[in-house]
């Protein structure tokens, strides 16, 4: 799918995760656009004479939602068809460094060509160490956000959202949600894109310098020279002959000697016979060293930019987006395997099990249940058989208790593998049913088991692997709605 159609995707997941009490979607809302979407996605893929896809269900029915919430809060209607300011920015900033560029070398005296010209000179420096750099940051692991503030990237990528007042309270909560959810998703296209902007306002740069010397060059006559307080004829023409030595090998301009630069001292009489040569020196060293190299990344970060926008990296494996593919038929059954730690599940904890992966996946689910690993167990030693990135398993997810006191050498040894070892990530279940049947019998122990299970959620989280708490005796008491709180791992 496109850019757009997965932004439309990413804000209808947002809305329907925050609407957990079904205030602004109905059930009757959320199974009209499943049947319209699947009907539209066949009828579609009929007349196209192709298979029903993910892709075709998840855009029918994404536009479907959108427009009935659409109908009901005008104000949210707005928002939703806002995007980002990328278009104004690609423009306008190419274009302010030209004419930025054109002026620059205005700085000093615009009747002389200065071989030591600050402003081209610094030019000339400034995007060599740039090449230096983004060749370096080719063997460093980039940071999060690159360069980029959050702030910025949240506002590039259309996120920025400003919210009404009168917008009703999920909606708000739901557009805060997806203003974090697509920055993030969004975050390589973002840096593509920009990076294309500032690679061609560059170029512009350069290029209204070298349009501003040879423009000025028509209308009166340069006096070619130099000066300098501590740097003497032969230091100058080291420095020239390495600026210029790109231009003089591949083109067909003269060098020069020694000789000719300390003819040129501003010291003695000034002459404009020179002027030409070097206005062409300078002229070439800035075609070659820096508007063709910046435009070569320019449109190297426009394709890639343009790859993400037509085929946009969302992640469909995605609980929520299983669950919904599933019940459109556009994709298998989804497999939930479970790994216990510690922890051997009775039948009834074992059926309600089967009742939160119907309700994260969809009827047709199935569960894979593997033999619980032994406390103190090395991981590699009980799961060598276990391929972690099996294509046939929708999500592997560790099942803790909640009774349990989460110890570093062991649950987290344990996390730590397999955050390691899986590329696709893992759930984390952590059952409250035993601590909950005790809270029961004990009047007072609610804050005991909050405490417990704001512990296991900030130890989870150093390991890199977000919790959810569920109640297997009771999967109402915690109830999840489609993807919602199954949250996977990401190995940093």
């Amino acid at each position: 799918m496109n850019e757009q159609v997965a932004r439309d995707v990413v804000l209808v997941r947002s809305v329907e995760t925050m609407d957990g009490k079904h205030e602004v979607l109905s059930d009757d809302d959320r199974l009209y656009a499943s049947r319209s979407a699947r009907e539209l996605a066949q009828w579609q893929a009929s007349d196209s004479k192709s298979e029903v896809t993910n892709e075709h269900f998840l855009q029918q029915r994404a536009e479907q939602i959108l427009k009935r919430l659409g109908e009901r809060t005008p104000a949210f209607a707005a928002i939703a068809l806002r995007r980002g300011g990328f278009k104004a920015l690609s423009l306008g900033v190419p274009l302010l460094a030209l004419v930025v560029g054109a002026g620059v070398d205005r700085i000093g005296d615009p009747h002389r060509v200065d071989l030591l010209s600050a402003p081209l000179l610094a030019i000339i420096g400034w995007n060599v160490a740039v090449y230096l750099l983004l060749l370096a940051w080719l063997f460093v692991p980039a940071r999060k956000n690159g360069w980029v503030s959050p702030a910025l990237l949240r506002r590039l990528s259309g996120a920025q959202l400003s919210l009404p007042r009168k917008l009703p309270h999920v909606l708000a909560a739901a557009l805060t949600d997806f203003s974090l959810q697509w920055t993030e998703l969004s975050a390589k296209l973002t840096h593509a894109r920009l990076a294309r902007t500032m690679h061609l306002a560059a170029a512009m740069f350069a290029m209204g310098a070298i349009v501003s010397l040879y423009a000025r060059g028509f209308l009166s006559e340069y006096v070619a020279g130099w000066e300098s307080t501590f740097l003497g004829a032969g230091q100058v023409h080291a420095i020239l002959s390495v600026v210029f030595a790109p231009a003089v090998a591949l083109l067909p301009l003269d060098g020069f000697s020694v000789a000719d630069i300390d003819a040129l001292h501003f010291s003695r009489t000034p002459s404009g016979a020179g002027g030409a040569r070097w206005v062409h020196l300078y002229g070439a060293t800035l075609l070659l060293l820096v508007v063709l190299p910046r435009l070569i990344l320019a449109g190297v970060a426009h394709w890639r930019a343009q790859r993400m926008h037509n085929r946009f990296p969302l992640d469909l494996e995605q609980p929520y987006f299983r669950k919904l593919n599933g019940e459109a038929g556009t994709t298998a059954p989804a497999v939930l395997r479970v790994l216990p730690y510690s922890f051997t599940l009775d039948e009834p904890r074992h059926q309600g099990l089967s009742q939160v992966a119907l309700t994260l996946f969809g009827e047709q689910t199935r569960v894979m249940l593997r033999p619980s690993s032994s406390y103190g167990e090395e991981a590699v030693d009980s799961l060598q058989d276990l391929t972690l990135d099996d294509p046939n398993v929708t999500v592997t997810a560790v099942l803790f208790s909640l009774a349990a006191t989460p110890e570093k050498e062991n649950h987290g040894a344990f996390l730590d593998y397999l955050v390691r070892s899986s590329k696709r990530g893992i759930a984390v279940l952590i059952d409250e049913s035993a601590l909950v049947e005790r809270s029961v019998a004990q009047a007072g122990d609610d804050v005991r088991l909050a405490e417990r299970i704001a512990l296991w959620q900030q130890f989870c989280n150093f390991h890199r692997a977000p919790a959810t708490i569920v109640n297997l005796l009771d999967p109402q008491r915690r109830p999840l709605e489609a993807g919602s709180g199954l949250s996977l791992s990401k190995a940093s």
